[in-house]
């Protein structure tokens, strides 16, 4: 029995002791995009994956692990607030003679779990350690994926999942063809209010953290009240609503309605751009680079002509002082990149827009941080936060283009990538 009692003390000494770890980061820099400046030569002391300590005179513990980062530039890690990593377009569809977005939206669940694991950790070497996956993942693979991660299972950012998109009747499927593909799980078609109500506590029991609706794919589309019952049937379960939207009418309706975001909101008239600002309504803009545009299949003319759309909206958007949050949108694969580097290329959309990159790096944290609804916990470098953080070879304050060569990532204390 004096035998057992003492191994136990051992083990529970050891254990204990690898708990209770302590990780002492020395940066060089670290940006504090809340403040849109920059420390210098700072300690950052890390205990079961948060902030203890951060400051420029804290002494080391002689125990802790250090890692020296005093040649680079300290950030918190990247959002994005509206991925698809369950979800990636067929190369063969026109083989197929089938829409290359519905024949995405037929990939069985098994396969869909398995992508989002790719390219989870792909977003992660890319330095986002959180994202807001949007749905197009079958039947919750995007739970899955998140619960696979949270147990350490596979390596990817936290993520905030939505689960099954609500929409009215036939959701974004565009063939007109067998039955088969409107009896998909990537969508709960809801159009009275006790459709809507199961449905989104369908997504609430299957684990889900925020709510999507498509508002207006087709010629039919969610009407202001409608929208106002899903906010509300979503509130008292403590989710917030995302909304996408395509048409100046959709825009209009979810805004009336009180959604917490606009997804994409490509048409916004400048009515609503006011009421966006006044209600504290966010742009999601998923601003697709041209070459994005490409694989999505317009050609080069068409690729372009919508980017500059977008970046025409985008400036009005931003002059106007609506809150902007980063959102990618990717369900397609482009050459030489992976999701994440292809996410961060998004940067160069801002940098048209004439957005400073005092304001990207809020786009790109503590806006999305707060929309997300996680600003306490992550989304900066405060004293009791996880401690996300990445690290770039340059100041990205001046040189924005730094976010591309992210060379050291850490989710939750752990470190993922190192340089």
């Amino acid at each position: 029995m004096i035998y057992k009692i003492f191994l136990s003390l051992i083990f529970s000494s050891i254990f204990g002791l690898a708990h209770t770890q302590i990780i002492a980061i020395k940066a060089g820099k670290v940006v504090d995009p809340s403040a849109g400046n920059i420390l210098m030569n700072q300690i950052i002391l890390i205990e079961n994956g948060k902030i203890k300590e951060f400051g420029s005179g804290i002494v080391i513990p002689p125990a802790a692990e250090i890692i020296d980062l005093s040649a680079s530039t300290v950030m918190p890690g990247l959002i994005d607030a509206h991925t698809h990593i369950c979800a990636g377009i067929s190369k063969f569809a026109d083989k197929l003679g089938v829409d290359f977005f519905d024949l995405v939206l037929l990939n069985p669940d098994g396969y869909r779990a398995i992508q989002g694991s790719v390219n989870a950790k792909q977003m992660l070497d890319a330095g986002f350690t959180t994202i807001r996956e949007a749905g197009n993942s079958g039947k919750y693979t995007d739970v899955d994926v998140k619960r696979a991660i949270n147990e350490g299972l596979i390596p990817g950012p936290t993520i905030l999942a939505a689960g099954r998109i609500i929409t009215p009747f036939g959701g974004q499927f565009r063939t007109k063809a067998d039955k088969q593909f409107l009896l998909n799980n990537e969508y709960l078609f809801a159009d009275t209010q006790d459709e809507i109500k199961k449905a989104i506590r369908e997504n609430i029991f299957y684990g889900v953290d925020v709510i999507k609706i498509v508002v207006d794919s087709k010629r039919y589309k969610y009407s202001a009240g409608d929208i106002k019952y899903i906010v509300n049937e979503a509130q008292q379960a403590g989710l917030k609503v995302m909304a996408h939207c395509q048409t100046a009418e959709g825009v209009s309706n979810a805004v009336t309605g009180g959604v917490a975001s606009i997804e994409h909101g490509w048409t916004i008239p400048d009515s609503t751009i006011v009421q966006m600002k006044n209600k504290n309504i966010v742009l999601v803009s998923t601003d697709f680079p041209v070459r994005v545009l490409r694989e999505f299949g317009s050609n080069e003319e068409k690729a372009k002509a919508a980017h500059n759309r977008f970046i025409e909206r985008l400036k009005k958007v931003y002059s106007c002082g609506v809150t902007i949050a980063f959102g990618s949108d990717i369900m397609v694969d482009v050459a030489e990149e992976t999701r994440g580097t292809l996410a961060v290329s998004y940067i160069d959309s801002f940098v048209e827009a004439g957005i400073p990159p005092s304001d990207i790096l809020k786009i790109f944290t503590i806006n999305a941080a707060r929309l997300l609804g996680i600003e306490r916990t992550r989304g900066t470098l405060n004293i009791g936060m996880y401690c996300d953080l990445i690290a770039t070879p340059d100041n990205p304050l001046e040189n924005i283009e730094t976010l591309k060569k992210v060379s050291f990532v850490m989710k939750n204390g752990i470190v993922y990538k190192k340089q």
